[in-house]
């Protein structure tokens, strides 16, 4: 996982929760890292589970709402460094749609070892989109959120719903209706 994720999470932990938790959740966890992170550098996503879960404990606020609110955070750090991605569509269900095919493509451009979900389109109409989540990392409700902060940005309003097709959160099936 990319160190920019990692270098972020601390700093909303922080923000959110105290510089006494960072240290906290940081020194529970057994980190290879030790907790020294760097924007560009990888790390085993071992790391942030192991983080997370140390946050649930001391905040008592379940993990799945930790990510989620964590997604909604790094929305900001993705419309401070790519901002231009965003004038390339005109709606945000596009963009949501885009993920797959565009987006992740540039990612792996600027990091080719980024191991990211895939997001596989069921169903698109002007309104409406269904995808299915894949990821073993089961952060299905962080691209939740990056998804409400994307129509949020186009100042769109938007119902996600989202359906479990396993019991681990690896793959979701997400219905997004947008409306006035």
């Amino acid at each position: 996982m990319k160190g920019i994720v990692f270098t972020e999470f601390l700093e909303m932990v922080e923000e959110k929760f105290g510089l006494e938790t960072v240290d906290y959740i940081i020194n529970s966890s057994e980190l290879k890292s030790d907790g020294c992170y760097t924007a560009v550098g990888t790390y085993d996503f071992f790391e942030m589970q192991q983080l997370l879960v140390h946050l649930s404990e001391v905040s008592k606020i379940p993990v799945n709402d930790l990510i989620y609110t964590y997604g909604l955070y790094f929305f900001k750090t993705l419309t401070a460094h790519h901002s231009d991605i965003f004038k390339y569509y005109d709606s945000p269900i596009k963009m949501v749609a885009s993920i797959e095919n565009h987006i992740h493509i540039q990612v792996k451009k600027i990091y080719p070892e980024a191991q990211l979900p895939t997001f596989q389109i069921i169903d698109q109409a002007e309104n409406k989109l269904s995808l299915i989540y894949k990821s073993e990392r089961a952060m299905f409700m962080f691209a939740k959120a990056l998804m409400e902060k994307t129509f949020e940005y186009y100042k769109e309003n938007v119902e996600i719903k989202f359906d479990l097709l396993n019991e681990k959160g690896t793959e979701v099936k997400f219905l997004i209706n947008s409306y006035e």
